[in-house]
């Protein structure tokens, strides 16, 4: 079994002496150093004076079971790498042992294809653990009211965009892919405008139904329409002398833009089911992640509509196009994550950051701050390293050897398509199946997976 040239310690906890036999010799391997031990009270002291990689312990270890041996090493190193194993271990115990921080809960069965691949996976973690240089980049203290963080040109210029427009009152229209942040600039545009002292008031226009959106905006009289049992108050007049946000504006319907296009030249409106003229001093804020000339030359969106919002445009830069922000955005994430949840603030690793530098991210920055908070609700240490990053997981994580060979051959594809990959993974089994003259059991060791698991990857039974 393969490990780090530097000396690494497992030890290995059992009443089954003749398990700990099996087990020593089944990860036997130079610069590997194997200790045994028969009890959890030992186990305690063992793991108090030596520095060890890897604790692998039974979950009915007497005097006290796995779980108490799992939260006793971890309160002292919370970092400490711990695999429990059980004959048959329930749920209860599969969910106390990872919430207590567990990398990881085996059946006994399954050890003899298992154990090796999960030893090997965790050993390389605990290492790259070790030699990793935490990357905290520094993110300046602030009292603005909007939290735009960046430091790419194209970001800085969206920025200076910012500046200039929020000393007036033109219509803003702001563009580019959803989860870019186009509320916060819509935020930004307000703050930073005289209007701050009025209020700014957010409708997402594809989220409501098309009977609804009219009176949500322009507010009805009573009887209206059926279940209009009072007048009610439309958006335009609870924001008067503020802002309004129309988010997803390419989504509203041709009726109701019809009237927003009337307030937008002339400043009036009127109630749903009302002939009374209203006026309301509003700035109108508009984002978008569609492209309005093209829904204008297709008949989805008025045209003189698309003129009348479209004076001002800032458009958004999608976040593969500025991977120098991710860092500080990354931090951001980590430290407000700390915050909400009362916890000692996670750390990312230099090999992380790279990692998330080199993602595609077709969900933006609101994917970012999902992967963060998944990566820190997963991980069993406070550093986070490429492979708590939810994407850099194969659905074979556990699986280092099939990995390793299919990694060599997905090499030589230039560039692959990753729809096909599953197909590829699936084939790449079928062949090495076929070559072990149709031997699961075979197949599955020269692969380093369970046969349940290679059955599922070959489709039978």
């Amino acid at each position: 079994m393969a490990t780090a040239t530097k000396e690494q310690t497992i030890l290995l906890i059992d009443e089954d002496l003749d398990f700990l036999d099996w087990a020593t010799k089944h990860l036997e391997a130079k610069d590997l150093q194997i200790l045994r031990c028969d009890n959890s009270e030992n186990a305690v002291k063992i793991a108090d004076q030596t520095d060890l990689d890897l604790v692998i312990s039974d979950i009915q270890i007497q005097p006290f079971d796995g779980l108490e041996l799992l939260s006793r090493i971890r309160s002292k190193n919370s970092n400490a790498v711990v695999v429990l194993t059980a004959g048959f271990p329930t749920t209860s115990q599969i969910i106390e042992a990872t919430r207590r921080g567990a990398r990881d809960v085996l059946r006994k069965e399954s050890l003899p294809f298992e154990l090796r691949p999960v030893v090997e996976a965790a050993l390389q973690s605990s290492e790259q653990r070790k030699q990793a240089q935490d990357s905290i980049p520094s993110l300046p203290a602030t009292d603005d009211p909007v939290k735009m963080i960046g430091i790419s040109r194209p970001l800085q210029d969206v920025f200076k965009i910012v500046g200039r427009v929020s000393q007036t009152d033109a219509p803003v229209l702001i563009t580019g892919e959803s989860g870019t942040g186009k509320e916060l600039v819509a935020r930004a545009v307000h703050e930073y405008n005289p209007r701050r002292q009025g209020d700014l008031v957010a409708i997402n226009c594809g989220a409501i139904p098309e009977n609804l959106l009219e009176s949500e905006l322009f507010g009805h009289e009573k009887g209206a329409f059926t279940g209009a049992v009072a007048r009610r108050t439309g958006r335009f007049e609870q924001c008067d002398g503020g802002t309004l946000f129309l988010d997803e504006i390419g989504d509203m319907p041709a009726s109701v833009q019809v009237k927003l296009l009337r307030i937008l030249q002339e400043g009036t409106f009127s109630r749903v089911g009302s002939n009374e003229t209203l006026s309301s001093d509003v700035r109108i804020v508009a984002a978008t992640n569609k492209d309005l000339a093209v829904e204008v030359s297709q008949g989805n969106f008025r045209e003189d509509l698309y003129y009348r919002l479209n004076v001002v445009e800032i458009n958004l830069p999608p976040l593969r196009d500025r991977p120098e922000d991710i860092p500080l955005l990354a931090e951001f994430f980590l430290q407000r994550l700390a915050r909400k949840q009362g916890m000692a603030r996670m750390r990312l690793s230099g090999e992380a950051v790279e990692t998330l530098q080199k993602h595609h991210w077709p969900g933006n920055v609101r994917e970012l701050e999902n992967t963060v908070a998944r990566a820190c609700a997963l991980s069993t240490s406070d550093l986070l390293l490429p492979e708590d990053m939810p994407f850099a997981r194969s659905p074979f994580s556990r699986n280092e050897k099939l990995n390793s060979a299919f990694d060599v051959i997905l090499s030589l594809v230039p560039h692959p398509d990753e729809s096909l990959l599953p197909w590829f993974r699936a084939e790449f089994c079928r062949r090495v199946f076929e070559q072990s003259d149709s031997d699961l059991k075979e197949c599955a060791r020269r692969l380093g997976v369970t046969q349940p698991e290679l059955r599922d990857i070959l489709g039978t039974e």
